[in-house]
Parts: C-alpha cells; structure tokens; sequence
C-alpha cells in the first residue's frame, strides 16, 4: 500500500454548532487563535459526491501551535461531507488536514490507496479534496494545494498566533 508519509499534518478540523463560539471557547481553554472568520463560504465550483451542490457553511482558521486549528458550521440540511458525519446540533472532530505540493499525485495516490473522494472545490485559486477515511481514522483526509499567496496567509495567521498575548480578541478582522 502506498502512504502519504511525505507530508505532516497542518490542520485539524472540527465541526461546531457556532464558529464563534468555539473560537472563543478553544481560546481560553488552549490560547488558540486569533481566529480568522469565514462566513457563508462559496466556492467557484464543488461537488460533493460527484454531484454539484454546495451546502451553506462557514468556517474560522486560527493556530494553536504550529497546528491550523479549523471550525466549520453548516447552516442548512443540504447533504455533504459534514452530514455525512454529523446530524443537526451535533458536534466533533471532522478531518485531519495535509498540505501538498503535487495535488493531482497525491489526489491519485488516495485512489490508489483504494479510498473514495467524497468532496472536491475550488476557490480563491486553491484546489481541496476530501477523501472518506473515517475508517482508518475516525475523519475525512483533506488534500490542500500550496499555492504561494495561500501559504502567505497562512503564515500570516501563524504570526498572528505568535503574537497573540492573553486579553487579546480571540477573533481577528479578515485581512
């Protein structure tokens, strides 16, 4: 079997009932953050499941560590890979998150490995794909590609994290 042993993971991700909220809470618990708010995401093109249809969602990046640290809440009953896991009002961790810089190898990689692609977007210039691990895992894997002004606002957040001190707002204005 083929592993993806060339990457480490960059991201966590957890599905919440409010962004905001778990912002908050994952501030004072951890010193997570500051948290860049994502509200009512959409995409330039999606499919969930090899159909086109994008549930309403939004999303919070922060870091704890070197680790990006992602919030996702879906606002409708639109079937995806959030429903796919968890039913209204329902809550936990979601994927684990690589960043790659060869997306179609290691996209073909995970098919290789025998794993289905449940979700695949495109947006702000980024290619993602969410592959179906939860039985390995307990999560979806995500591939995200690494162009040069997605790693920039990355590390922008990363810095910003650094540079947190305690009293902070656990939120920050999206640049």
């Amino acid at each position: 079997m083929t592993m993806l042993t060339r990457y480490d993971f960059f991201q966590e991700a957890y599905f919440v009932n409010d962004v905001e909220e778990a912002c908050i809470k994952w501030n004072r618990l951890y010193g997570a953050g500051p948290f860049v708010l994502v509200p009512h995401h959409k995409t330039d093109e999606f499919t969930y499941r090899g159909t086109p249809q994008e549930a309403d969602v939004s999303y919070a990046f922060g870091y704890l560590g070197s680790m990006m640290i992602q919030f996702i809440a879906q606002h409708d009953d639109t079937p995806s890979i959030y429903r796919d896991m968890y039913a209204a009002g329902e809550e936990g961790f979601h994927h684990s998150g690589i960043l790659v810089n060869d997306y179609a190898a290691e996209k073909q990689r995970l098919f290789d490995m025998g794993f289905e692609m449940a979700c695949e977007l495109h947006a702000d210039d980024v290619d993602a794909c969410y592959f179906d691990t939860r039985a390995y895992s307990g999560g979806f894997t995500e591939l995200h590609d690494d162009p040069p002004h997605i790693l920039s606002a990355f590390a922008g957040w990363r810095r910003a994290h650094e540079l947190y001190k305690p009293g902070d707002p656990a939120i920050m204005p999206r640049p």
